[in-house]
């Protein structure tokens, strides 16, 4: 309704209103309004997409298992699924953000940037690939290690309803719920100021949501998401080994020429070992495109963000007899914590 859009415009200008400093500031937040209007204003109801005949018989299918997946979302893991992912949105682009990380160049501590309503992060996204190329050089200038890294879908936390978008419609079935489930986390439980938690936490509920969908799926579908699953560990855990190793030599009283070159020799390190696991995989290339940049801590930081957490919220899920319901009550008393006690506590399981 156009009501209810002259409204959105309100409340984002207000929103961004409350954080802006300076020139800087205000031309990034009025980029972020213009970029989600865009998004808003070209919403088509699913409904109405799926009756049109000039839709591709594909994309029909593929909106056809979001709304069931949104189902499942619903009535098997009890997520807040409300209205969203009940239309669709082609932006005509890959991505639907590029978030840029930042790190200096002998630490694995991110840098944050901090946001009205939904707090500090560890990235600073943008609509525009080019616009986080020109910011992600700005910090290069500065002397930190930058990684671009583009997103396929992220959430309003509510805000909106949000809409299926181009960006990953066009993803297998597994891939498809998988993101969905991970998104609809983040409307149950979104902590501010605490990216990992966040993250990690929607990612172990949306691994559990696969565990439970697709059994309802045909075998084959199960055993594809077995292999995949398998080599996204060992890539986790991969790079989770060199980012310990990096930690330890940045404990180091080194120059920082000898400190440079230390660091080259561990990134090479990971490289040769992820060339060796590829061959295990038969020379599955899933993670090459991650491998073809040069390699640095930020990019490191853009992989723990989202997993770090994870095997400690799977063991808390155990621990609660695998019911969801006492799961998700168990982590919003969590979320009351402070970030240490909160890691912490997770880190004891």
């Amino acid at each position: 309704m156009v009501f209810k859009s002259i409204w959105i415009q309100v409340i984002l200008c207000i929103l961004s209103a409350g954080g802006l400093v300076g020139c800087e500031s205000i031309r990034y937040y009025n980029h972020l309004i213009s970029g989600q209007m865009t998004i808003l204003n070209k919403k088509k109801p699913i409904e109405q997409v799926l009756v049109e005949p000039q839709v591709p018989t594909n994309l029909k299918k593929q909106l056809r298992l979001v709304l069931e997946i949104r189902e499942f979302a619903k009535n098997d893991l009890y997520l807040p699924i409300d209205d969203h992912y009940l239309s669709f949105v082609d932006l005509d682009r890959p991505f639907a953000v590029w978030n840029v990380y930042a790190t200096p160049e002998f630490s694995l501590t991110p840098k944050t940037w901090c946001y009205p309503v939904v707090g500090c992060a560890f990235y600073r996204g943008y609509f525009s690939e080019e616009k986080a190329h020109v910011f992600a050089e700005k910090l290069q200038h500065q002397g930190f290690d930058v990684f671009v890294g583009g997103v396929a879908a992220y959430s309003t936390l509510g805000w909106f309803d949000d809409p299926v978008l181009n960006t990953f419609i066009y993803r297998n079935d597994i891939k498809l719920a998988a993101l969905i489930f991970h998104e609809m986390a983040h409307q149950l439980l979104y902590v501010k100021n605490d990216t990992t938690f966040n993250e990690s936490f929607a990612t172990a509920v949306s691994q559990e949501g696969l565990r439970r969908w697709l059994p309802t799926k045909n075998m084959g579908a199960f055993s594809d998401y077995q292999t995949d699953y398998q080599r996204h560990q060992e890539f986790i855990q991969l790079v989770m080994k060199y980012r310990k190793k990096l930690e330890l030599l940045f404990s180091k009283d080194l120059s920082p020429s000898n400190m440079r070159h230390a660091k080259l020799l561990v990134y090479n390190e990971l490289r040769d070992e992820y060339n060796q696991l590829k061959a295990q995989w038969n020379g599955y290339s899933g993670y090459d495109r991650w491998f073809s940049h040069t390699l640095n801590n930020a990019q490191l930081v853009s992989v723990a963000t989202y997993y770090d957490l994870v095997p400690a919220f799977i063991k808390l899920l155990q621990d609660n007899g695998n019911d969801l319901k006492l799961f998700y009550t168990t982590c919003q008393k969590l979320a009351k914590k402070s970030e240490k006690e909160r890691r912490v506590y997770l880190e004891r399981h």
